[in-house]
């Protein structure tokens, strides 16, 4: 057993689980909403506790019953992890931030105070990162030091950690400040293996002999693989620019095939191969992909040294949709290891700059009255022109109350409430859940 415990939410299929684990976290608890990922999780894993439905749901999950005074010796979690849901921020959706019923970032940092871990990992997609949620960001940062912890971002590649694919992912890491000062953002393990050079044992299994030149051809790491969701249908490898970067690579995007080439049945198309889902799974950074329902089609029994196998329950489309939504193993193992360090206090303590995410946020959350965009600008430290003040208050109009007046100098400003679910009775969330939950994913 680990010294190191976690609970994770939004655990998906476990991807970030699996990583956390060889990073040596011991899962006390995992909470998933899909059951089909909640199936994968328990065929993997039968002795870890994982609970289906909405993590916010006390019937689900209640953070009081691992809070320190609820455990043995009063000892915290070490670790609260997950991968909350990304459609909020994403730049392919509208971005509504805190006005998406799906959000939950927010309110997984309030579950801090409750639980009280030593450590908190949050990732979610590269729009987090953007300006539109500048305010967004400080008010995480501003809440967590409220709570007594100090948190950093940071955009992490995954190909900086061997897995070959452009797929940026915003995280958030926060401890105490005596485990933060040894905290260190995991170095890049070396470049990523191609697309070719990752896919071609599979290319070549049923004795494709065009798999050699294939793989010449696909001489890059892949684009980002999306998993898409319940309401839009099967396996797509994503969106039109996507399809048109996997057509260079040599790669039919437009679907996922059963088996490797040669097909028995319809004839490969211009664009290439179709990618099977043992091989979306490579690409993700799982060596091995081991589906109980074609088990005959593939290895059952990994090979020595392959840490990342992984059965998955469910169709094809189901496995598909688990592997693209998941945050990849191997970049989850590096950032468990550079936390388990942390907590440990190896090391050396790092020295490091704690910026605002955004100073005109914090200008407003210090005054409680009206200030003009000349005020904002000038307590802010900033220089800004009125006219770029008013749009900066428009983005931070989109996740808070702003409250406006009329002065002789022009408007003035004051902060209202956080629009996002923190865990209020009367959000609107509740019902959207209601409504909404077998298409939520």
């Amino acid at each position: 057993m680990s010294e190191l415990s976690v609970i994770e939410i939004c655990a998906g299929a476990g991807g970030q689980a699996l990583g956390l684990e060889l990073a040596g976290f011991e899962h006390e608890l995992a909470v998933e909403l899909d059951p089909t990922a909640v199936a994968t999780l328990q065929l993997n894993r039968p002795h870890w506790k994982v609970a289906e439905g909405d993590v916010a749901s006390l019937d689900v999950f209640d953070p009081k019953a691992y809070a320190p005074e609820s455990r043995p010796g009063g000892r915290p979690i070490d670790l609260l992890a997950g991968g909350v849901p990304c459609p909020p921020f994403s730049i392919a959706g509208k971005q509504l931030g805190a006005d998406d019923e799906r959000d939950l970032f927010a309110w997984a940092v309030e579950q801090v105070d409750v639980l009280k871990p030593r450590a908190l990992l949050l990732e979610n997609v590269r729009g987090l990162s953007m300006p539109r949620f500048a305010g967004y960001r400080q008010h995480v940062l501003d809440r967590l030091r409220q709570f007594g912890y100090t948190g950093e971002w940071r955009l992490i590649q995954a190909s900086d950690y061997g897995v070959p694919q452009l797929r940026p992912r915003f995280v958030l890491i926060a401890m105490r400040e005596d485990d933060f000062q040894y905290f260190h953002w995991p170095e890049p393990t070396g470049q990523a293996k191609t697309v070719g050079e990752t896919l071609l044992p599979l290319m070549a299994a049923r004795g494709w002999e065009g798999a050699e030149e294939w793989a010449e051809q696909a001489h890059d790491i892949a684009p980002t693989i999306v998993g898409g969701s319940k309401k839009h249908g099967g396996a797509d490898l994503g969106p039109t620019r996507a399809k048109r970067a996997w057509a260079e690579l040599g790669v039919d995007a437009y679907g996922v095939h059963d088996t490797a080439p040669p097909y028995k049945t319809r004839p490969m198309t211009e664009f290439g191969p179709k990618l099977t889902v043992e091989m979306v799974a490579r690409l993700q950074g799982w060596l091995l992909i081991r589906n109980p329902e074609h088990a005959a089609e593939i290895e059952t029994d990994p090979p020595e040294g392959h840490e990342y196998a992984w059965w998955f329950a469910g169709g094809k489309t189901a496995v598909y949709r688990q592997i693209g939504n998941a945050f990849p193993p191997p970049v989850a193992k590096a950032l468990g290891l550079s936390i388990a360090r942390a907590l440990r206090h190896e090391g050396e303590p790092a020295a490091r700059d704690i910026s605002f995410a955004d100073p005109i946020y914090r200008v407003l959350r210090e005054h409680e009255t009206f200030l003009t965009a000349a005020q904002i600008a000038r307590k802010a430290g900033i220089e800004l022109e009125d006219h770029e003040v008013d749009e900066r208050m428009t983005l931070l109009g989109k996740d808070f109350e702003i409250l406006k007046e009329e002065r002789s100098s022009g408007l003035a400003y004051k902060l209202g409430k956080f629009r996002a679910f923190t865990g209020q009775d009367d959000h609107a969330r509740h019902d959207y859940y209601r409504k909404n939950l077998s298409r939520i994913s």
